[in-house]
């Protein structure tokens, strides 16, 4: 049985909304995000006596995607608004950890249980008297919901969706009317942990796990594409393992690249079909057996949902079920323990021989190495910059691709060992990595000072039009002195848009700022040796080369900003070549 919990002082009661602080830390929540408002003030006054840490954050869509952020590295996370006006301004960002699954707990502090069942006229209503709408605008966003009105029935109602909450990883969604805030409720029932346990109504027998290994066992060209619910699902480790022992030709889909570690021999990049250079889609097309592993099937992860192979060669692994070549399909099991038994049972006397391809598949280290040193006073391009970039990279770094231009071209970072790539591959709300990587920044460190991971450092690459999208995260990063460091990729406007539709248009134009001053603007400390800021303009290959080598700016502490000078037209290959297939399908 899975289960965190720490040691609690208990007297025979708490109030409510200390109880849920408590179950929060418990689960591994250090810190809260949100923003105050006059429906939950007195929620706010229990978070630091549960040993949480209060965020403070500019507004509450910074706050969700914050949350969202944390969830991705933490598995929880926890945000808080007030009723009416902060909850809808977070929904955005809820959505999209609902798409991405991302489990994120939002807690909206609410009008009293009596205004609730009168109808009251408030402020932050639509004035009609229903004062629950808003809680069911949130039911197609959140896995589960739940209203904290009844002291007997609350922790209960707590730990039911805080359980949901981790077992689906999605969002969940809890309102606490004000007079719930003190009630008292037993404290007993935090001497138990929650259940995390994974139940299943269909176990797999041995001779079920035995037919899946037999089927790549007998495969002759057999090949696994990987993707990025694979971390939702718990089975990283997992899924490594059975890449490394099989030694299976293996490639991620954009969402899920940095799952599998790039240093396998056996792994070729992404599997992007007719655009993609690495795994040519005629090698793809001729494989007997695919292992798909964790899919989202989003257009943009799917490339226009090309990359799909055919249902009777494809063994597909789900949350919780499995297609085996659409003639078996297991539902409601426990995924991770399935990979667990193939590995156990699997016998490497019998794995496939597959010879290696060295004529139709590239490993990815291949074009790096290949690349030609630029000339010093030439304009960085997109189409060399994110695998000249990767020269920076260094293991346990978290790496955050802003959607457009630097999610397209993260595709051809080359990652070492043991780094993270968090990008967006269905909700695709420019602005989201910014306060992201604030979220990303923060649970990293908690992390760290718990003794439970390596330090590295938080990279984001945005673009300038997504960074005046949430530009105010810098202000939340400032507060909390997270160490950031962001390549802001300046090419004047809302290139992917310009290369979609209108190149020239002005409505893809933006006003111009000055970036390099926006953590100043925001109150970073001047000459603070404990938090250095440290700003480059980069408008050439040679500066950009020399800031690669400089130690202020590549330790990782403190803020630190580049800005990438690039043409306004400018963009990778692949996404060229996107646009123009996209432009060609819809006339």
């Amino acid at each position: 049985m899975k289960t965190l919990s720490r040691s609690v002082n208990m007297s025979d009661h708490i109030e409510l909304a200390k109880f849920l602080f408590v179950r929060l830390h418990q689960l591994g929540v250090g810190s809260i995000h949100g923003v105050p408002g006059d429906f939950n003030l007195t929620i706010l006054d229990y978070v630091e006596p549960a040993g949480l840490t209060w965020v403070g954050s500019a507004n509450e869509l910074n706050a969700a995607y914050a949350a969202d952020g944390y969830a991705r590295i933490k598995g929880i996370s926890a945000l808080i608004t007030t009723f009416g006006v902060g909850e809808l301004s977070a929904i955005n960002g809820i959505a999209g950890a609902y798409a991405e699954r991302s489990p994120v707990v939002h807690i909206v502090g609410t009008p009293s249980t009596a205004m609730q069942d009168a109808g009251t006229c408030l402020h932050h209503s639509l004035g009609d008297g229903d004062l629950r709408v808003y809680s069911r605008l949130y039911k197609s966003v959140t896995v589960a919901q739940t209203n904290l009105r009844d002291p007997k029935s609350a922790p209960q109602q707590v730990d039911a969706i805080l359980r949901q909450c981790i077992l689906e990883s999605r969002p969940v969604y809890i309102e606490l009317p004000t007079d719930m805030v003190s009630a008292l409720v037993p404290c007993s029932v935090l001497e138990s942990p929650i259940d995390l346990t994974v139940t299943s109504s269909q176990e797999l027998h041995d001779a079920d796990i035995d037919a899946i290994i037999e089927r790549i066992h007998t495969s002759k060209q057999p090949f696994i594409i990987v993707d990025g619910f694979a971390s939702r699902y718990g089975i990283v480790s997992e899924v490594n393992e059975l890449v490394r022992i099989t030694g299976i030709p293996t490639a991620t889909t954009p969402f899920g690249k940095g799952i599998v570690n790039e240093a396998y021999p056996n792994f070729y990049g992404l599997y992007e079909g007719v655009i993609g250079t690495n795994i040519p889609i005629t090698w793809a097309e001729k494989c007997d057996l695919i292992l798909r592993i964790a899919p989202l099937n989003s257009n943009v992860n799917t490339l226009s949902f090309s990359t799909i192979p055919e249902a009777q060669r494809t063994i597909t692994f789900n949350k919780d079920s499995i297609n085996i070549c659409d003639t078996t399909t297991f539902r409601d099991v426990d995924i991770k323990a399935v990979f667990q038994a193939i590995l156990q049972r699997m016998p490497q006397d019998k794995l496939p021989h597959n010879e290696v391809y060295p004529q139709q598949l590239h490993h990815p280290l291949q074009e790096l190495t290949a690349l030609p040193e630029p000339t010093a006073d030439g304009v960085v391009d997109q189409g060399t910059f994110y695998r000249r970039i990767s020269s920076f990279f260094r293991p346990h770094d978290i790496i955050l691709a802003e959607t457009g231009t630097a999610s397209i071209g993260s595709r051809e970072f080359i990652l070492p060992e043991k780094t993270q790539l968090l990008n967006s591959s269905i909700w695709l709300s420019i602005g989201f990595m910014l306060p992201a990587a604030q979220g990303v920044a923060l649970a990293q460190r908690e992390l760290g000072a718990s003794g439970k991971c390596l330090p590295g450092r938080v990279i984001l690459f945005e673009g300038d039009g997504s960074f005046q999208m949430t530009s105010q995260a810098i202000s939340d990063i400032v507060r909390n002195r997270l160490n950031v460091t962001v390549f802001l990729l300046n090419n004047d406007g809302y290139t992917i848009e310009r290369l979609i539709h209108g190149m020239s248009a002005h409505y893809n134009d933006i006003q111009p700022w000055r970036y390099l001053q926006s953590a100043s603007y925001f109150g970073a400390p001047e000459d603070d040796e404990s938090y250095p800021v440290t700003t480059r303009r980069v408008g050439n290959w040679g500066q950009l080369m020399n800031l690669m080598r400089d130690e202020d700016f590549s330790d990782g502490k403190g803020f630190k900003m580049a800005e990438i000078l690039m043409a306004k037209d400018d963009a990778v290959e692949s996404l060229k070549t996107l646009v123009n297939k996209a432009k060609s399908s819809a006339q």
